[in-house]
């Protein structure tokens, strides 16, 4: 075979697995694998040599490219039947995969490797389907398949994944020629086909038949009655905004955590049955789900009409139980060789009535949590309609949630950045400084929440930066749209860890000149605007109790006294004073709080374009262009302050190494001796 037609064939399947991943009904995210095998020529011996392509380990089918696939010597691979030591160790098989790589390799080869590889068939499709799933975790789901299917699709009981499942297929498809796949026991499905389309065009096949079977013959109401009417929209976003902090803070007790909220028809249906509890507490089967939903939720058994302080002592009781029954489940099955425990919090909380809180080391592993369990919702809707869920028994989820080669895969992921789980909410971030501080903090690892009166700027800065960012319009100077801001933050990611003071504008005017209307109006957004972000953040940290950072952008000008200045400095004197009084205040919740005290940031600066500049240089007698100039010559340093510089001293104080720093000013002005500390 050509390099041109082995090229072909893995441009088709990438996109045979592009258009699998882009479906939710097809499979989860990063769930399944696809592979095709082909024939190219040897470099080495200018011969052809048959190749297994397939999905690597931890990639998406959606968004699958050729690096994320894994390249093998099919006859190397088949080889390793001979050497197998069979089912007690068959996890060495996938360090053996290693010796089969063609060329550099790709990818890591994934656990599901063998199962393309000793299929004969050219093209193999592993995949998460809801309807698959649901026939795969029935208690009668043999002879489900045989009714739904006939012989087109074979049963194949449970067994974890590897060598040996690989081994189990293959013998499958051998054996049965008219077969077009194999539903997997508590797992999924697999599917193959002589091309590509075929293949594809058989696990479509599988999935669409068992949903037709799920739909005709399922009984309307697999969950019981409704117990728990849902809460009106308005009402569910007030009240999951109000408890969100509080079970964020009460799952990261191990570790910390970011946050997703839904409260989508399917999972509000679910949480408003009565058989709720019985079947959340049976948890989820496919492994790709219970690895990122943990092997059961945290249900709150209170109505969502209980007043909030019953709630949220009710959810600590519910969370301190789920963290002894979780780690009573890590002792009933580790042994000597099981990686330590990981952490005992819940990853999903239902509270009936509002929706469902889903938390993950990212946005992105949060939200897929959330997704996840609503495919188990649609599994256990599925299995319960025309059977009884019976999910894999408690000891095989605990052999693949601390599986070696699952620990594995955890430890190769990157280091997290600093401020990773960390959610940022920034004041005035549509420009200047405060979009240099969202750049920055975003670049390191933070949530970020854009937050200006622009909206169109906001939202602007906050396109560049996908679903970790959030644009709120809000004016600083309303503690209505501020709270309305923080509820918005709250869906999104959970809650807030670190907010930046930035919103602000100037006059630059003698005391005569000075209007009432101008000294409100500076006093409101950075005086009285500080005090009301700080307020409403502050509460929100207190309800998290894990501590938190507030940082203000105040001023050189705050404890220098310079010309024509009286508003915009005693505006910003007002705000490094709100520093050192909070600082004292909010110690003993863990919450820190610092000052940045910038001067002479032309470039870039919102304030500084919208008319402070032309006025400054009208002070010192100086072109406005050569303003920032002029600044920098006055410095010790001689050099330029820019947005930048003062983005950098705010991760400073909030990333870590400065964890005991709170009632501190950091001055960002190349220094100006008349402005230094005493």
């Amino acid at each position: 075979m050509s390099e041109a037609t082995s090229s072909t064939q893995v441009e088709a399947l990438l996109r045979r697995s592009n258009r699998l991943g882009a479906d939710p009904r097809n499979t989860n995210y990063a769930g399944g694998n696809t592979s095709a095998k082909t024939t190219a020529t040897d470099p080495v011996t200018g011969g052809d040599v048959d190749l297994l392509y397939v999905k690597g380990s931890g990639g998406d089918l959606g968004t699958l490219t050729e690096a994320g696939l894994a390249v093998l010597r099919l006859d190397r691979l088949r080889a390793l039947t001979g050497v197998y030591p069979g089912i007690e160790r068959e996890d060495e098989m996938v360090a053996a995969f290693d010796f089969c790589l063609h060329g550099k390799g790709g990818a890591a080869p994934s656990i599901d490797t063998a199962m393309h590889g000793l299929v004969e068939q050219a093209h193999v499709d592993h995949l998460h389907p809801d309807a698959g799933i649901a026939f795969a975790t029935a208690a009668d789901g043999p002879e489900l398949t045989r009714r739904c299917f006939g012989e087109r699709v074979v049963w194949v009981p449970w067994r974890r994944p590897g060598f040996q499942l690989g081994l189990d297929i293959a013998d499958v498809q051998k054996n049965n020629p008219q077969a077009i796949g194999v539903i997997l026991g508590g797992h999924g499905i697999t599917a193959w086909g002589a091309t590509s389309d075929e293949c594809e065009a058989n696990a479509l096949d599988i999935i669409a038949t068992a949903q037709r079977y799920l739909d005709d013959h399922g009984r309307p109401d697999p969950f019981g009655a409704v117990v728990v009417e849902p809460l009106s929209p308005a009402d569910r976003t007030l009240l999951a905004a109000r408890i969100a902090p509080a079970i964020r803070g009460l799952v990261s007790t191990d570790h910390a955590q970011v946050g997703h909220f839904t409260d989508s028809a399917g999972v509000l249906d679910f949480l408003a049955r009565e058989r709720l509890h019985e079947l959340a507490a049976k948890g989820t089967s496919c492994p790709d789900h219970f690895l990122r939903t943990k092997v059961r939720p945290l249900v709150l058994d209170l109505p969502p009409t209980t007043p909030i302080d019953q709630l949220l002592a009710r959810l600590k009781e519910l969370h301190d139980a789920y963290r002894a029954d979780y780690r009573a489940y890590y002792e009933r099955y580790a042994d000597a060789d099981s990686p330590p425990m990981r952490g005992a919090d819940p990853a999903i909380v239902l509270v009936p009535g509002v929706g469902m809180f889903s938390f993950g080391a990212d946005k992105q592993t949060a939200r897929v949590a959330g997704e996840f369990y609503v495919n188990a919702i649609n599994v256990i809707r599925g299995a319960e309609s025309v059977s009884t869920y019976e999910p894999i028994e408690e000891r095989e989820k605990f052999r693949i949630e601390y599986w070696a080669l699952e620990e594995a895969k955890l430890k190769r992921r990157p280091k997290p950045k600093p401020l990773a789980t960390r959610v940022a909410f920034v004041t005035g971030g549509g420009s200047g400084i405060g979009k240099a501080t969202v750049l920055r903090l975003h670049a390191e690892g933070a949530c970020v929440v854009v937050a200006d009166r622009d909206a169109d700027a906001a939202k602007q800065v906050a396109a560049e930066l996908g679903e970790t960012a959030l644009a709120v319009t809000v004016d600083v100077t309303d503690e209505n749209a501020i709270a309305e801001a923080f509820r918005t933050t709250i869906l999104a990611f959970g809650g807030v860890d670190l907010v930046v003071n930035n919103a602000g504008l100037s006059v630059s005017k003698p005391l005569l000149e000075t209007t009432e209307e101008e000294w409100d109006r500076q006093h409101d957004v950075m005086a009285k605007g500080s005090f009301l972000v700080s307020r409403e953040a502050a509460r929100i940290m207190i309800e998290q109790a894990i501590g938190g950072d507030l940082v203000y952008i105040a001023s050189k000008n705050a404890v220098f006294a310079g010309p024509n200045n009286v508003a915009y400095g005693a505006a910003k004197a007002d705000q490094a004073h709100q520093v050192r009084l909070l600082a004292a205040e909010l110690g003993e919740h863990g919450i820190r709080v610092n000052g940045i005290n910038p001067d002479g940031v032309v470039r870039g600066s919102g304030i500084f374009a919208g008319g402070w500049g032309a006025q400054r240089a009208a002070v010192y007698g100086v072109e406005e262009e050569e303003l920032g100039a002029f600044y920098a010559k006055r410095t010790l340093l001689k050099r330029e302050v820019l947005p930048e510089h003062v983005a950098a001293a705010v991760f400073a104080v909030c990333a870590g190494d400065l964890s005991l720093t709170t009632g501190l000013h950091v001055p960002v002005d190349a220094g100006v001796a008349a402005a230094f500390l005493r």
